[in-house]
């Protein structure tokens, strides 16, 4: 019997290491009972799944004690708790923070003093090895510790052997140098960090605080996640609406701009939709919650951005293996380095070949590659989210360089999917009001936008009690009897699946044909508009060097290729239910390239399986359907098709950045192992490179936030 699968999620306060972090993944990953766990450095929080059946508590008694052992200090707490009381982005300096910067002040001042005074060698001696002591005593202890448990390749015992091997060949001052500069570099590296953290959670800070509960006693102040389905309650202008709702009463302006990226206020009255996360700006307004706070837009939004580091892109994979065996191999290097040239060079020194292998050891630390790569990726996620595009993980981040077929449903999609009857058209023995109370019963019990445009017309009260037989046939249309008689109402391939003698129409727009007792009564034509920027985003998607733009739809082929040649698309297959999608889908991810990825566009119901078998499914987030976000990879908010091309051009810019930055961590890396083994370069520069391509690195990967241009 195969036990369900829980997630459970801590936050961990105080984690500022993301070598540890991988560490701590990898050994709780080795726990048993344990199906999967993830610990993300960037929203410092750990993820457990595991089987119903298992014992959480001693699972997550052992991980603290894992976490505990590889970072000393970081405490393990209730995530939702932490993140309510904290925020994910939150700058209050932690007390070991700030012991940590008072130590390197007064062990920088004690070596400034050896460095800069006159002093006797025996004082400048006892004031470097003080010095050494305040600045590097922890780091020498979790070195210590860390060789006890096997732990042995990390950069305490990087930094730890190359300090104690300088001051063991009489290199008293380099040896401090190199241990306060790199805890120098540390401590910018963590604000840094913390500032990019802060960025992030800046343009997440859309969770509410509060909502106004309108009870029989009058408004109460509570927690939106204790109003339930069906209540009222009151938004004040300048007020965060705190669910999801309709509007009962009032009118006013809302900045839908943390969720849809446009800055343009929306007009809202009642009946109007509200999603959490705007703010109302001028009126008051009272509105009906239709969603628990769980399920509500800012809940999911926040989900989807908060556990998107989760998902690793190839690319952070890669580097977390190569720095696993790219540190003991330097290290390994480095011994050899000291140990052999002395034995088989003439007048070769020991004491030289040492020195030139600890400038190697203080060069491989892989902290720029470790930090600043998946601080890249999620800075690419966050400034999407700024613009109104939610990314799921940093694995759809990079797949969006690779795409080279863009496809895109149609309704909904590429067009308004607003409908309205344009034209009713009966044969000669028919009158229009005649055929359109036909068509508004056979359409009665419909969800589709065409349904109820056609209900919309009829403008009359349809009684459902009159109906019997009712049966809709995926793809086709609707048969149903009223009054006795036999109502069919669809498409081309309903008339022909029941052998009807009809009138076949050729349009731009959407035909419904309908017949009685077997006998054709005429059509109704339907208009949906395209939306005003899908020939944007076709021309955007070819300008960023996208080989083909497909649509799939299941309208007619006369009103799919009109719309096709309108917007420049380059094929176009029409006529097509749900399943016949995912066959074409299939084929066309057939016929591309090895490394080439199908992205597909949708926003229906009837989409979720496309959008969930594409290499990168993208639905349409604001007007879209709970399935066809639930299924997507990537989703818009603002049903702009255009973002599409802003989503690649991110993908691009990040991909771009992070490579910058592994070919300057590793260019000078290569540089400097080079210099050192030659003797050029001494532990200063080594420490210095060291420590500034982290930041540099850090630095650089802060700028994929910036979300100005990305096309």
């Amino acid at each position: 019997m195969k036990h369900k699968i829980i997630k459970k999620e801590w936050a961990l306060e105080g984690l500022g290491c993301g070598n540890c972090a991988e560490k701590m993944e990898n050994q709780i990953n080795k726990l048993q009972g344990v199906h999967q766990a993830r610990v993300d450095f960037i929203a410092r929080k750990l993820t457990i799944e595991v089987e119903e059946k298992q014992e959480i508590s001693k699972i997550l008694e052992d991980a603290a004690g894992i976490i505990d052992r590889i970072e000393p200090g970081v405490q393990v707490r209730n995530y939702e708790k932490s993140k309510k009381t904290k925020g994910y982005g939150s700058d209050d300096e932690a007390p070991e923070s700030k012991k940590s910067r008072n130590r390197l002040i007064v062990g920088g001042l004690l070596f400034g003093l050896a460095m800069l005074l006159n002093l006797s060698e025996t004082i400048s001696i006892g004031l470097f090895i003080v010095s050494y002591v305040i600045v590097g005593g922890g780091i020498l202890l979790r070195a210590g510790k860390n060789i006890i448990r096997g732990q042995v390749f990390d950069e305490n015992f990087l930094m730890g052997i190359a300090t104690l091997g300088a001051f063991a060949i009489g290199e008293y001052s380099e040896a401090v140098a190199v241990m306060v500069f790199y805890r120098v570099g540390e401590y910018f590296q963590d604000m840094a960090v913390d500032r990019s953290r802060k960025s992030i959670g800046e343009l997440m800070d859309i969770r509410p605080d509060y909502a106004h509960l309108k009870t029989e006693e009058g408004l109460q102040k509570v927690d939106p996640e204790e109003v339930r389905i069906g209540d009222t309650i009151i938004v004040k202008p300048g007020e965060r609406v705190p669910l999801d709702g309709k509007v009962l009463e009032g009118m006013s302006a809302v900045d839908t701009s943390a969720l849809t990226g446009e800055s343009l206020p929306r007009e809202v009255n009642v009946g109007s939709s509200l999603l959490s996360g705007f703010i109302n700006k001028n009126g008051v307004l009272t509105m009906e919650v239709l969603k628990a706070f769980e399920d509500s837009t800012v809940s999911k939004i926040l989900d989807l951005v908060e556990n998107a580091s989760s998902r690793k892109a190839p690319t952070e994979n890669f580097i977390t293996k190569f720095a696993r065996y790219y540190t003991p191999v330097v290290v390994i290097t480095a011994l050899l380095l000291a140990l052999i040239p002395p034995l088989f060079i003439p007048g070769a020194l020991f004491s030289q070949w040492i020195y030139r292998g600890l400038v190697f050891l203080v060069i491989s630390c892989p902290c720029a590659l470790v930090i600043s790569i998946p601080l890249g990726f999620f800075g690419g996620i966050g400034g999407a989210s700024k613009t109104g595009i939610l990314i799921k993980g940093s694995n759809y981040l990079e797949a969006l360089n690779n795409v080279e077929t863009v496809i895109f449903d149609k309704t909904g999609t590429l067009t308004e999917g607003v409908f309205k009857v344009r034209k009713i058209v009966p044969v000669e023995e028919y009158r229009v009001e005649e055929l359109l109370e036909y068509a508004a019963y056979a359409e009665a019990y419909s969800n589709h936008p065409i349904g109820i445009s056609i209900v919309e017309a009829y403008n009359r009260k349809v009684h459902t009690d009159d109906l019997s037989n009712y049966e809709e046939i995926p793809g086709h249309g609707i048969k149903v009897e009223y009054k006795g008689k036999e109502i069919l109402a669809g498409n081309s391939k309903l008339m022909d699946r029941e052998s009807m003698d009809y009138s076949r129409e050729d349009t731009l727009g959407t035909i419904i044909y309908i017949a009685v007792n077997r006998y054709y009564m005429g059509h109704i034509e339907i208009g949906d508009e395209i939306k005003k920027d899908s020939v944007q985003a076709i021309k955007s998607l070819k300008a960023l060097g996208v080989k083909n733009t497909i649509m799939l739809t299941g309208d007619s082929k006369s009103v799919g290729e009109a719309i096709g040649r309108k917007l420049g698309i380059d094929q176009v297959f029409a006529e097509l239910l749900p399943d016949q999608k995912v066959e074409k889908l299939e084929e066309i991810e057939g016929a591309r390239t090895t490394k080439g990825k199908v992205l597909f566009v949708g926003d229906g119901i009837n989409d979720a399986p496309v959008l969930a078998r594409a290499d990168v499914g993208v639905a349409m987030g604001g007007l879209g359907s709970d399935a066809a976000i639930e299924a997507a990879d990537v989703v818009v908010m603002n049903d702009e098709p255009s973002k599409i091309a802003t989503a690649i051009g991110i993908g691009r810019r990040t991909r771009k950045i992070v490579w910058q930055n592994i070919i300057l961590a590793l260019g000078v890396k290569m540089i400097f192992l080079i210099l050192g083994a030659m003797g050029i370069a001494t532990l200063w520069e080594a420490v210095f490179a060291d420590v500034g391509v982290a930041l540099l690195a850090i630095l650089n990967a802060m700028r994929v936030m910036q979300v100005k241009n990305y096309q």
